[in-house]
């Protein structure tokens, strides 16, 4: 496809789509209620935030890890009938694609109303996947599972020792996105780390889980179910709340990736964002430098260095420095991660970023940065990733 052909189906895509509706349950350790249930209640709480109708709704686009079908929640809330719905996989990797997906139906016609949601009830311990690799591995994880690297802080732990190896990394730059992540949530009434804050000292002495990488480098094991409802700006000037516009979208694998374990794809230590961020900032007529705040995804620590760097914040091994002096932190001079993240708000594969990013852009955000006009928001670096750009109108 050529640069003009590319850059006019953009277009469509670009400032003419919004986000009009957010909502989510509150988080849990363990909800105790099936995913078919929770994930209906989020998408009614976005649908009223917006003040629009199941029978509104004729698209729909989720996780692929969903355990539901688009028609029984279809058939729940509503609906009429679904003219186009799609899953989007890679986990993490999937949240801001579903924002892509969405606007890109709205933008051709093939839909009018498009939810987007994620449910999750993975956080009882009995539930995490890499606890019941009891089974022959068949995938990407046999090129490192049978050498001990079973869990993703495994895999990452590789990743951040290297860095620390190559660029002089310091468990402290780790640690300050940890504390910027757990002083934000302190704010934030729905935080599963909401009243045990976290300093230096704390951190350094945390429990190693898979070395250099702590018990405060990994994200929280939370269910909940969150929702957003995207449509066109157009019938967005009818609704209820201001229209957040989706600016630019990016999806990208990156050359030849391995899942998490992309240790060979570049030299200078570069992962799956570096190829989503080309394609954000080519399609988008902002920068880095526009960006009021970012949400950064942030299942371990090392992930949110990386994606400072990835995505042109900073030069490539300058995001531990990046982070120092509160630079990351609200009143900094980029906020990252304002509701906590997955790191101390909940982890529910990125989904709350999105909410997050929202939030921001109504200046609704309990941390919210003044006046911000746009904010990137990310999925997991190490596997295929997608990101958008949010902004004001």
């Amino acid at each position: 496809m050529s640069d003009g052909l590319d850059r006019d189906l953009f277009r469509r895509i670009q400032d003419k789509v919004a986000v009009v509706g957010i909502g989510h349950l509150p988080f849990a350790k363990d909800i105790g209620r099936p995913i078919s249930d929770t994930a209906v209640e989020a998408i009614q709480l976005a649908l009223n935030d917006a003040g629009l109708e199941g029978e509104d709704v004729d698209g729909m686009s989720m996780l692929e890890m969903e355990a539901t079908h688009e028609v029984s929640i279809a058939r729940r809330l509503g609906v009429r009938q679904l003219t186009w719905w799609d899953k989007i996989s890679y986990g993490g990797g999937a949240s801001s694609a579903t924002l892509m997906h969405a606007a890109a139906a709205v933008a051709s016609g093939l839909a009018t109303v498009v939810t987007c949601h994620r449910a999750r009830n993975r956080g009882s311990r009995a539930s995490r996947p890499w606890s019941q690799e009891r089974v022959l591995v068949r995938d990407d994880k046999a090129l490192h599972t049978p050498w001990g690297l079973i869990r993703p802080v495994d895999v990452i732990g590789m990743w951040a020792h290297r860095h620390m190896h190559e660029y002089g990394t310091t468990r402290e730059h780790l640690g300050n996105v940890a504390i910027a992540a757990r002083r934000h949530a302190q704010r934030n009434p729905f935080a599963m780390m909401r009243g045990r804050p976290l300093d230096m000292d704390t951190y350094l002495a945390g429990r190693v889980i898979g070395y250099p990488l702590t018990f405060y480098d990994c994200c929280l094991e939370t269910d909940g179910a969150l929702a957003c409802v995207v449509t066109s700006v157009e019938r967005a000037r009818d609704l209820r709340q201001k229209p957040v516009l989706i600016h630019s979208v990016a999806q990208a694998s990156g050359p030849n990736p391995v899942h998490l374990a992309n240790y060979n794809n570049s030299p200078g230590m570069e992962t799956t964002s570096r190829w989503c961020a080309e394609l954000l900032w080519k399609r988008s007529l902002l920068g880095p430098r526009d960006m009021g705040c970012a949400q950064i995804y942030d299942a371990f620590t090392p992930l949110v260095v990386m994606g400072l760097e990835d995505y042109g914040f900073c030069k490539r091994g300058e995001g531990g420095p990046f982070t120092e002096g509160g630079r990351i932190e609200i009143g900094g001079t980029l906020p990252v991660l304002t509701s906590g993240g997955g790191l101390s708000e909940a982890y529910v594969h990125g989904f709350n970023l999105l909410l997050e990013g929202v939030r921001q852009i109504r200046g609704t955000s309990v941390n919210q940065v003044p006046e911000c006009a746009a904010t990137l928001v990310t999925g997991a670096s190490g596997v295929a990733t997608s990101a958008v750009v949010l902004r004001g109108q």
